[in-house]
């Protein structure tokens, strides 16, 4: 997780994190959907890479994390439908 940076590059480090390595996976969290796409079909080769560069069999395999929705409950009591969006259409 350390090395994140050098081993991605700008592009994808400046849009793509890493949150947790934990046996062979490592999860990254990506802050739009289009790049968590773009992840999972650079997942080939950035596993080729590090185990190029880390080792054979460090990270075998990625989990690419969506963005985190925004949460839209104000207050402790709820009411269940479709939310404050409701009137919208």
């Amino acid at each position: 997780m350390a090395q994140w940076n050098t081993l991605v590059g700008a592009d994808i480090s400046g849009h793509c994190q890493p949150e947790s390595f934990t046996g062979t996976t490592l999860q990254v969290r990506c802050d739009s959907t289009s790049w968590a796409t773009q992840l999972r079909l650079l997942s080939s080769s950035l596993l080729a890479r590090f185990d190029t560069e880390l080792g054979a069999g460090v990270v075998t395999k990625i989990q690419v994390l969506a963005p985190a929705a925004p949460n839209w409950r104000k207050g402790y009591r709820t009411v269940k439908g479709r939310g404050p969006r409701d009137t919208y259409g």
